[in-house]
């Protein structure tokens, strides 16, 4: 009796309980590979999110000060006035912007009011012209470097003229594969130009321009003389301040601006979206009058790459006279 109740107890599982067994532990483990798979595309979620909110500050702020940066006077000439040059005949316009647009040294100095060739999802170019601050150090004049290029840079060279402005440009350009934030600059000592990515993953940069007495593709009408400057009344894209065979009334045009609106829509990388598909995207926010489908790019079909996107808008109010 002994003998038999020690063979009961060393007796092993049978088959079906080891199967059982098996079976429950796979499952056990699936569910365990299941929960890390989730956990770590939620972490590759959140540091996604977490990399386009800081993207999407720097540029904001980057274009922001650049913008700002617009039409400024070294103060010697914004006080003395002593220049005698016109705006809207002698000089390119302090901001010029081209709707839809690669970027070609043609564009950014003026040779051209059109631009010829389709920029990535309609992505817009702007270039700005503004003047470096200058200090005098004993008896020769410096920068005080307070004024930066598009890339962030301070600018150093001083101008001896009115006419002598810097040059900084942005647009959409591929880097490494992506669609990034692009600047461009002239260097005043050198007279080369530079380009630069500056944020990768923005895949529609677009612009629009508050004016003031601007009929679009229209010449101007005379502005009586204020101590105000007059406040923008609607907001246009660029290829409606461009007026037919008519560089003079088109820089005109572009001299009454008085802010600037930018959206973007900025991408992660590959799988950084918990899902599949992304919706369709808007430049200018899903319910912004501004976002239209005659403006190539406010608007981008929805995608099916698994990548998270996010939708930027500001608005940039000008503080310098873009008339001289």
């Amino acid at each position: 009796m002994k003998n038999s109740k020690n063979y009961f107890l060393a007796k092993g599982l049978t088959l079906i309980e080891l199967l059982v067994a098996m079976a429950l532990g796979l499952i056990i483990a699936l569910a365990a590979v299941a929960a890390l798979l989730v956990g770590q595309q939620g972490f590759r979620s959140v540091d996604a999110t977490s990399q386009l909110r800081e993207n999407s500050r720097f540029a904001t702020e980057l274009m922001r000060r650049v913008i700002l940066q617009t039409g400024y006077l070294s103060s010697e000439f914004a006080i003395s006035k002593k220049h005698n040059f016109n705006i809207e005949s002698d000089v390119e316009p302090n901001i010029k912007g081209f709707n839809n647009a690669i970027y070609s040294q043609n564009l950014a100095t003026g040779v051209s009011n059109t631009a010829s060739a389709n920029s990535m999802n309609g992505s817009d170019l702007l270039v700005l012209r503004y003047q470096i601050s200058k200090i005098n150090r004993n008896t020769e004049a410096a920068s005080d470097l307070s004024i930066i290029n598009c890339a962030g840079q301070a600018q150093k060279t001083v101008p001896t003229s009115a006419e002598e402005r810097t040059i900084s440009v942005l647009h959409i350009s591929m880097s490494k594969g992506e669609p990034s934030l692009m600047c461009t600059w002239r260097n005043e000592e050198t007279g080369k130009w530079s380009t630069e990515p500056i944020i990768p993953g923005v895949e529609s940069l677009q612009f629009l321009y508050g004016v003031h007495d601007v009929t679009p593709n229209s010449s101007p009408t005379p502005i009586s003389e204020t101590s105000v400057t007059p406040a923008p009344q609607v907001y246009l894209r660029a290829n409606q301040m461009v007026v037919a065979s008519n560089s003079t009334a088109t820089n005109a045009n572009w001299s009454r601006v008085r802010s600037v609106r930018i959206g973007m829509i900025l991408r992660g990388p590959p799988g950084s979206a918990q899902e599949k598909s992304t919706p369709i995207q808007y430049a200018f926010g899903e319910d912004s009058a501004f976002n239209s489908s005659s403006d190539s790019g406010t608007i981008v079909a929805a995608q099916n790459d698994g990548r998270l996107r996010q939708s930027v808008t500001f608005t940039v109010h000008l503080r310098n006279s873009q008339g001289l």
